[in-house]
């Protein structure tokens, strides 16, 4: 539980919550109350899971009467100030099981509740007399109806026309717009329609983006609760959703994170696996699971899939949505390649624009039976996998194909094929073209697992053999740098890109490493004095003079940061299994990345997202979280961590490696 007393508004409204739908629909805003970001609503309805967002309920207004007065419980923004200023009635806030918040004004006390209905585009928000006495409350919530990427102002078209039936609603923002359902338990509704102007989202405005919105209002409803009474407030674009009891569905929300829970005995990963949840949805368009990337703005890429997919789902034993996810993959593989993205509109072509996403599947496959000894389901899908090595040796999009020293190159034009995707319209920000380092790490191992598994299943695949060869022969000349550590890229004029970037750490970490001992070796000092930090790893050496030493300002100057020394979570457990297979676990060693993770768990429970990680972290001095609040290989990376190498009871003794 979060208590506050004398902390200032503007420190809770940098602290966020968020809760999901299952569909890549949520409902999120700031501790205080106010939405400090376009994104932020209370009802962030997916038309087409997990795409399709929109806002429908931005926030309600909330208020006491006590003693003939009205007191302000919520705090809008308003050009740039946020109201009221001088006194603060959230006195707590719990995240866990679901959001509760308690007021306290005099001898008043009111607690909220909110929770999203799974596998529906329904938000249920409660109220509760906490005191001795009747207790009065008046609540007008503020309606739009747009793109959760867009915002909303008033216009003659909007004309909110709503029926009315007892404790219900039915409102349509304008003709042919989807209708929304608004249901409450008790009170009674007065009509007193009016738009609020210059709603200012302070997230948007310090991003250099469009910040202020107007908001619609069709009226108030006023409650009167009784001591331990509850009243409860139900939007949805589904009617049917009404019929049921909004407690009893409360009370099933509930048991179903104590069930997540339950299925860990450490308290942190408790939350973790509530946290890994969210990210977990259905997908229409392919009726299957799939994983969001992040919140809020992110949808589920083919990339971001794979490598989070193995701590979110993998390494926590569920099977059936790891099989169910890397189905749906293995089916749309076109051209030797997955999917970089399905699009929101399902009549749109699906993106292929990558060339990790692909190698990545091996990977996951790898893990996928190490983990469940399941060799029916690599049979299965055996014959896909020689299908996509061989359209890479052959050739296929964006210029990706084997080269005669059997490496793997790509890139065409403008187009970033790697997850360092970076581009400011046609300025590439970090140029990958030609032989990236961690694409040839990930080849290798995909060669690696297929000629595995080939054995396993008693097939014969010798052609693999002989470029396997060909590539063990020509990637150390190609990458090495007399230095110590791995170029990072290969050009296509076969100049190397020296830069020291994390992307080296996959020649360590993935189920097959490259190089010799005292090579490897090399390579983890050097990442570790240039890139490691105990939020992740930077993107670039502080050496360089390219490096960004914070991720701020408008989209030209952060996405010229993305990748030049920005910190990245999900490479701190690769760092440590590069770490773990390079030198024994010592007491000290593990110690160091415990308290990696202490930072981490500190990061979840107090700062930006509660209950999340954020993407990204500065270069220099990280602190706060950048980027999206909740990452989904975030999560992923913490949770592998944990469930790896965080219970290790007896670490070898050995002297710690630490560069």
């Amino acid at each position: 539980m979060y208590t506050f007393q004398n902390i200032p508004a503007e420190a809770l409204a940098n602290k966020e919550w968020l809760v999901t739908n299952g569909l890549g629909g949520y409902a999120s805003s700031s501790v205080l109350g106010v939405n400090t970001r376009r994104y932020h609503g209370l009802l962030v309805a997916s038309f087409n899971p997990p795409t399709d967002r929109y806002v429908l309920v931005s926030q309600i207004e909330e208020a006491l009467w006590v003693d003939n007065k009205l007191y302000e419980l919520s705090t809008p923004q308003y050009n740039s100030s946020i109201r009221p200023k001088k006194e603060q009635y959230l006195v707590s806030f719990e995240r866990l099981p679901i959001p509760r918040w308690v007021y306290k004004i005099k001898k008043n006390s009111l607690a909220k509740m909110l929770f999203m209905v799974q596998g529906a585009n329904t938000t249920v928000i409660s109220y509760q007399n906490m005191g001795a006495t009747a207790l009065h409350l008046r609540l007008n919530p503020l309606f739009v109806y747009r793109d959760y990427h867009s915002l909303y102002h008033e216009a003659a078209s909007e004309i909110f026309d709503f029926e009315h039936s007892d404790n219900f609603l039915k409102l349509s923002a304008h003709v042919g717009a989807k209708p929304l359902f608004w249901m409450f338990s008790k009170g009674i509704f007065t009509e007193n329609r009016q738009w609020y102007k210059d709603l200012v989202y302070s997230h948007e405005q310090k991003s250099g983006y469009n910040f202020q919105e107007d908001v619609y209002a069709l009226g108030y409803l006023d409650v009167t609760l009784a001591a331990g009474e509850t009243c409860f407030l139900t939007f949805s674009d589904e009617s049917n959703h009404f019929l049921a009891v909004a407690e009893n569905l409360r009370e099933q929300e509930i048991e179903q994170i104590k069930t997540l829970q339950k299925t860990q005995t450490d308290p942190f990963l408790q939350d973790l696996v509530v946290a890994a949840d969210q990210f977990v949805v259905q997908r229409k368009s392919t009726g299957s699971a799939t994983i969001i990337a992040g919140y809020h703005w992110f949808t589920d890429w083919g990339r971001d899939t794979m490598i989070a997919l193995r701590g979110l789902c993998i390494v926590l034993g569920y099977q059936s949505t790891t099989k169910d996810i890397l189905t749906t993959f293995l089916s749309y593989v076109d051209e030797g390649m997955l999917p970089n993205r399905f699009p929101d509109n399902s009549q749109d072509p699906i993106e292929y624009n990558t060339i990790d996403a692909t190698l990545w599947l091996f990977v996951v496959l790898y893990e996928y039976h190490q983990k469940f000894d399941d060799l029916t389901f690599i049979e299965q899908h055996f014959d896909k996998l020689l299908t996509i090595l061989d359209a890479h040796i052959k050739g296929t999009r964006f210029g990706i194909h084997v080269t005669q020293d059997g490496l793997l190159s790509g890139g065409q034009g403008i187009a970033q094929l790697t997850w360092m995707d970076a581009r400011v319209g046609d300025y590439v920000v970090t140029p990958r073209h030609g032989c990236p380092v961690e694409i040839n790490a990930l080849w290798y191992n995909a060669l690696k697992i297929t000629l595995l598994f080939g054995t396993l299943l008693d097939k014969d695949t010798p052609q693999y053999e002989s470029l396997l060869n060909q590539f063990e022969r020509h990637f150390k000349e190609k990458f090495w740098n007399k230095k110590g550590y791995l170029n990072d890229v290969i050009g296509h004029d076969q100049k190397p890109d020296t830069k020291i970037r994390p992307n080296q750490i996959y020649a360590l970490s993935l189920p097959f490493p490259l190089l010799h001992p005292k090579e490897q070796a090399q390579v983890l000092s050097t990442v570790q004095q240039h890139l490691y930090t105990p939020l992740g790893l930077r993107t670039l050496s502080p050496e360089e003079p390219d490096f960004a030493a914070t991720y701020e300002g408008d989209l030209w100057q952060r996405d010229s940061a993305y990748h030049q020394g920005t910190v990245w979570v999900f490479l701190l457990s690769e760092y440590w299994q590069a770490y773990g297979r390079v030198h024994p676990f010592s007491v000290a060693a593990h110690a160091e990345m415990m308290n990696a993770i202490a930072t981490l768990k500190a990061h979840f429970y107090e700062e930006d997202c509660l209950y999340g990680i954020s993407e990204i972290f500065d270069g220099l001095a990280p602190k706060q979280g950048r980027g999206t609040a909740h990452q989904a290989w975030s999560v992923a990376a913490v949770i592998q961590l944990l469930t790896q190498y965080g219970f290790m009871v007896n670490p070898k003794k050995t002297k710690p490696y630490l560069g």
